[in-house]
């Protein structure tokens, strides 16, 4: 196939707000002129651009229609003289399609309906849109364009398509979330599609997070010879074009995972308008992680930390804490929580009377920090991060309006494990988490010489486990065949199905996994499974 010029194509890397109609307009707009200035003679903006992604139920609110309508001819008309791709919920009757609209002059001059409506992971596409059918060709200085959505991407069929119809150059454009592996397989999936074809193609993708999601970008270029001959930089807005932006570096692994929880941290605070964020500090490895992304993601000055000690916290868990904030900057005070937990076992002598001290006097601990925390966010309009970690969220534990109080929790899908890779990752780029916080064994601090491991497998063999029951759904006769022991087996996957309550309950965090809780993974709260 005669190579074309994807010099003129500029990738809108944007961060659309869901809702935010006539700013994502502006946006929008703004993109289109400094790709205009630049040279561009195309502008690709991200999948549902103009009301953001996922909408989930606004789609049904009886006056978008109208809005969306007079927001798209609105923006056409701050389209000059370049052909600017933007994404939409296009509205005819009833039915609504996940559509890509070409803008010139004024003039809305084409209209493309999404064909691969996806409905799984964090998808619900086919509870709003109807799918498309038809393919849609447009010319530009004598190169041909074919336009496809996210989805479409994934199968042959569209791609080939648009090459039947004599399409050049394939624009897609995106809401793609991050996860750990998506990077690496969205690169192959375009890689196929090229060989496939043998169009060029290029790929936008929004940027920034969305409640439990994070878009991570990674948008590209590649040729019909299979180069990839752009890569925008990770969760960085703006816009990109070949000439002037090189095919940045890639960052892998604890380093891209560390940027994800960073850029869906802001954003949640920053969207919803918090001025504070406030964390209680334990001296443990969880709050530890939490409070640098925190640090990184707002700053020094947006951040407070609490320090709640009870009889049988360690001196060096608030050691370690209160040098840890110093070290970042933080204001750190410090609430002794004794006080009231002598005040509830006085309230609750009688109701507990003839009874030997358990998980309930623990919890209470926790449930006072909560309060103690909630009370400081509502005094100061600010939000509570949560520090739970998904193996703690798997097997419950966690304490119900106790560690689990909060309005986001931005380790939420992020394996114990892996909580200490991040520990490692942001002391290479500066030492702020205390080294004793990463060696010494952990522990809730609930009563005395408490350790996690008296309650649950070591960590490496539980999210071992975790990872192939919730990620590969692995039955638990499989789990036995893997090596895993039977009674552990056995204790983990009835701690999973016991904790759903939980989960449904706890605050929101980023997906960075193939299978995170909430939106992926949603299983009844009565159930009896435990064999499968």
């Amino acid at each position: 196939m005669t190579s074309v010029n994807l010099n003129t194509i500029a990738l809108a890397q944007l961060p659309v707000h869901v809702g935010d109609v006539a700013g994502n307009v502006r946006r929008i707009a703004e993109a289109a002129r400094e790709a205009c200035a630049a040279g561009a003679r195309i502008l690709l903006c991200p999948e549902l651009a103009l009301l953001g992604y996922p909408p989930d139920d606004l789609l049904q609110r009886r006056s978008l229609p109208q809005l969306i309508e007079r927001s798209l001819l609105e923006l056409a008309a701050e389209v000059g003289d370049i052909h600017v791709v933007v994404g939409y919920p296009e509205f005819t009757g009833q039915t609504c399609y996940n559509a890509a609209a070409v803008l010139h002059q004024g003039v809305v001059r084409h209209t493309y309906r999404k064909q691969k409506l996806p409905n799984y992971g964090v998808f619900d596409e086919l509870r709003h849109f109807r799918a498309g059918t038809a393919p849609c060709i447009f010319e530009v200085d004598g190169t041909r364009y074919g336009l496809s959505i996210c989805e479409d991407l994934w199968s042959p069929d569209v791609a080939a398509q648009a090459a039947a119809q004599g399409a050049q150059v394939l624009l897609n454009i995106n809401a793609s979330p991050f996860d750990q592996h998506k990077r690496a397989q969205r690169a192959e999936v375009i890689r196929q599609r090229v060989a496939e074809t043998g169009l060029a193609i290029a790929y936008v993708n929004a940027v920034g997070g969305q409640d439990d999601v994070v878009f991570d970008g990674d948008s590209q270029c590649w040729d019909s010879s299979g180069h990839r001959v752009l890569r925008a930089p990770a969760f960085v807005e703006g816009v990109f074009g070949i000439e002037g932006h090189p095919d940045f570096a890639d960052p892998e692994g604890v380093a891209v995972l560390y940027q994800a929880l960073v850029r869906a941290l802001r954003d949640y605070v920053d969207r919803n308008g918090f001025p504070l964020a406030y964390i209680g500090l334990s001296g443990g490895i969880d709050s530890a992680v939490t409070l640098a992304l925190a640090v990184d993601a707002l700053g020094a000055q947006r951040v407070r930390g609490v320090a709640m000690p009870s009889p049988y916290s360690a001196a060096m868990s608030r050691d370690d804490a209160l040098e840890q904030a110093h070290a970042m900057g933080v204001a750190c005070e410090s609430i002794a929580i004794e006080p009231a937990m002598q005040a509830y076992e006085q309230m609750l002598a009688n109701a507990f009377a003839g009874t030997q001290p358990d998980t309930a006097e623990e919890n209470l601990q926790a449930r006072i920090r909560g309060a103690l925390l909630m009370a400081l966010a509502n005094k100061f309009s600010a939000v509570v991060l949560t520090t739970g970690n998904k193996s703690e969220m798997a097997v419950g534990y966690c304490t119900l309006y106790g560690d689990m109080c909060g309005g986001f929790a931005p380790l939420k899908d992020v394996y114990k494990m892996q909580v200490y890779a991040l520990a490692r990752y942001r002391n290479q780029c500066s030492a702020v988490i205390p080294e004793r916080v990463i060696t010494r064994p952990p522990s809730a601090e609930l009563r005395p010489d408490q350790r996690d491991d008296q309650s649950l497998p070591p960590y490496d063999q539980l999210d071992a486990m975790l990872k192939a029951y919730i990620e590969h759904e692995a039955s638990v006769g499989e789990l036995y065949a893997q090596g895993f022991a039977k009674a552990d087996v056995d204790r983990v996957v009835r701690l999973v199905r016991l904790s759903e309550y939980k989960r449904r309950q706890a605050a929101p965090g980023p997906k960075v996994s193939s299978c995170a809780f909430g939106r992926e993974r949603r299983y009844p709260l009565t159930a009896q499974y435990g064999e499968l």
